[in-house]
């Protein structure tokens, strides 16, 4: 059956791959977002789908519109962004939150919200289960994007009790995959270009901390079987790879992949930078019947294709470097 679907954050990293895959899915499909981080390029070849529909807005600011399901993914996500505009980054989860729920109690719109291993801070408990509260710095630099996501779990959760919305909470753990920002910070985007281009490739601290990588597929199939859940799980749910790598690991299979001659240099760790992340996904498998598929290897092949061609086509730099070069 044919849903009405919105999904903010439409033009993002993820948001974009979950538009394409509800398309294909049969539904109808509207992308909201404010083109932050979110990028035209990655949603320019859906825009011949007559079920697909675009529009520029800001979810701190209401919306109304008519539709079945929410998917609320509007939130600069990696730390060169979230701490660009801190202020912003609490405004989208704390007063983003409020609009989309609203909205679905409006029109009884069940709604997902895409919620963050970060919640989880430096964590003491390893791996990380639902159950854990977390380790977190609230006056951080990264507190503007934990706090934030950690205030709408708690907004999706009064709003459920209060007014009975109908609501699904998921964490995501790291993930990666085509249509990255090729500047947005994160590790495995920073490695691949670095790489690519032969310059050495940075890591702070000494390497030995841990994350799980998941690829943007598994996250997606995640992501639509927690929304499509039976009534009474409202999670949250942890969403990631719990196979765990350190981040000298993942430089080192970087450079093999790419054949680089880039070399490791290492930097001071920021602050608050958690040490492990690893994800406890027994409920995972347990309500959705939901555990990874895509290995790291095969997954950092696709993601380095994609890098490829962006540095090919030009279009690997800051849109006013663009202004600057041409």
């Amino acid at each position: 059956m044919k849903k009405k679907i919105l999904v903010t954050g439409g033009a993002g990293f993820i948001g974009s791959h979950l538009c394409e895959r509800l398309l294909n899915e049969g539904n109808e499909v509207i992308s909201l977002d404010n083109y932050f981080t979110g990028q035209k390029r990655n949603i320019t070849h859906l825009m011949d789908n007559k079920y697909f529909e675009v529009v520029r807005h800001d979810i701190t600011m209401p919306f109304m519109i008519e539709v079945d399901q929410i998917y609320n993914l509007a939130c600069p996500a990696s730390p060169i962004h979230y701490q660009y505009n801190a202020i912003k980054t609490v405004k989208t989860s704390v007063m983003g939150s409020i609009n989309m729920l609203g909205l679905a109690k409006r029109i009884k719109a069940r709604i997902l919200q895409a919620s963050t291993s970060e919640v989880y801070g430096d964590p003491q408990e390893h791996p990380q289960k639902e159950t854990y509260w977390g380790h977190v710095n609230p006056i951080g630099k990264r507190a503007c994007y934990d706090e934030g996501k950690r205030s709408a779990e708690t907004l999706f959760m009064n709003y459920h009790w209060q007014n009975n919305v109908d609501i699904k909470i998921m964490r995501i753990f790291n993930t990666y995959g085509p249509r990255m920002h090729p500047h947005d910070g994160r590790v495995v985007s920073n490695f691949i270009m670095q790489a690519l281009k032969n310059k050495n490739i940075t890591i702070y601290g000494d390497g030995s901390q841990s994350r799980s990588f998941q690829y943007v597929d598994d996250l997606l199939e995640g992501m639509i079987r927690m929304m499509n859940s039976r009534d009474e799980f409202h999670g949250p749910v942890n969403i990631g790879n719990p196979y765990e790598f350190t981040i000298k690991e993942l430089a080192e299979q970087v450079i093999e992949l790419t054949g680089s001659k880039s070399k490791l240099i290492f930097n001071p760790l920021p602050s608050d930078d958690p040490l492990q992340r690893q994800p406890d996904i027994s409920l995972a498998k347990k309500e959705l019947d939901w555990e990874p598929k895509v290995q790291l290897r095969e997954g950092l092949i696709k993601t380095i294709q994609y890098f490829e061609n962006l540095i090919r086509n030009g279009e690997d730099i800051f849109p006013d470097q663009r202004r600057t070069y041409s």
